[in-house]
């Protein structure tokens, strides 16, 4: 058996099978019709604020309402071609989720790097 891979390690081999993006690239696919997707849990989107369009989906649920082919799917889970941005507080949690829907077929999914609070500190639109 092999040894233990630790996390850092695990998030580093996930990250390099992503193209992830930065705050400025993510409005920008939004703007061209990428679904914004917001896993950070209750609590911190009532603190810090929300991304005007995106969709929020705790992570817990994540899979369930994004998988086209799954019953409990949201009406923006059109297809596996959907290009997905996942948006945790800073950019960790993330990746994973992005890996996770990779692995249902959605291979244009990806991460914002530093998560919301990087988009927060670009400047972008936040909502109270």
């Amino acid at each position: 058996m092999s040894e233990p891979l630790g996390i850092d390690a695990y998030l580093e081999r996930v990250r390099q099978g992503l193209e992830r993006i930065g705050p400025q690239q993510a409005f920008e696919a939004a703007a061209d019709g990428a679904l914004l997707v917001d896993i950070r849990y209750q609590a911190l989107r009532e603190r810090d604020g929300l991304i005007p369009g995106a969709l929020v989906v705790e992570r817990n649920e994540l899979e369930w309402r994004l998988d086209p082919q799954g019953s409990h799917r949201l009406p923006q889970a059109v297809g596996h071609d959907l290009r997905i941005v996942v948006i945790c507080n800073e950019g960790y949690a993330s990746s994973l989720a992005a890996l996770s829907l990779h692995q249902l077929g959605l291979r244009r999914a990806t991460d914002l790097v530093g998560g919301f609070q990087a988009w927060k500190s670009a400047g972008l639109p936040v909502t109270r």
